[in-house]
């Protein structure tokens, strides 16, 4: 019995080196694709022009996604507090979550973004450790940048998934609890926007 716990607990922290590696590797190709598109960008643009985001326009258009590494990913997720910047991969499927946050559901442009990570130490694992107040930051691979601000964060029963998409919120990030005995999600509100009103 001890052994299997030891084997259990080895496997584990190698799964989170792994996804720990995927993770930064991502980022540098992220990284490079950006610098790539503000150099491009720089001899195309006039000077003193800041370009409107197309969301802006047509808030229902799909999030842009680029492939890195054989994943669809539509941008940035960044948690000053917990010294977070993890990429987000186009939508989620267990193989994936083992790479990397994936949207949930929803969009960053229509103020409604549910993004889920596993509990792994450099993933979603340090989310209980939020507190209102908080900021998170998304930037979509446009380079447009939304700035939240946790107002709340939540423990919720392991099936509680209409609850998880309940509410006026226009960012929810979520993983399991060790174990997985239940959820912590982490409500956020956009900057510019106003609190929900969740009565």
């Amino acid at each position: 019995m001890l052994s299997a716990a030891l084997c259990l607990s080895l496997y584990n922290l190698w799964d989170a080196g792994r996804a720990a590696k995927s993770v930064e590797n991502v980022l540098e190709q992220m990284d490079a694709a950006a610098l790539d598109k503000a150099e491009a960008g720089r001899f195309g643009a006039s000077p003193g022009e800041e370009p409107v985001p197309d969301a802006v326009f047509t808030p229902e258009m799909e999030m842009p996604a680029e492939m890195f590494d054989g994943n669809r990913y539509i941008g940035r997720l960044e948690v000053p507090s917990l010294h977070l910047v993890l990429p987000v991969i186009e939508d989620w499927s267990y193989p994936k979550l083992r790479l990397a946050p994936c949207r949930y559901k929803g969009s960053a442009y229509l103020g409604d973004l549910i993004v889920a990570a596993h509990n792994y130490p450099r993933h979603f694992g340090g989310l209980k450790k939020l507190a209102p107040g908080d900021s998170v930051i998304f930037t979509d691979m446009d380079e447009n940048r939304f700035t939240y601000e946790v107002t709340e964060v939540r423990q919720l029963g392991p099936a509680a998934m209409e609850e998880m998409e309940a509410g006026e919120w226009d960012l929810t990030l979520f993983t399991c609890t060790v174990g997985g005995g239940s959820r912590v999600a982490v409500r956020c509100v956009e900057l510019d926007g106003a609190p929900p009103d969740n009565d």
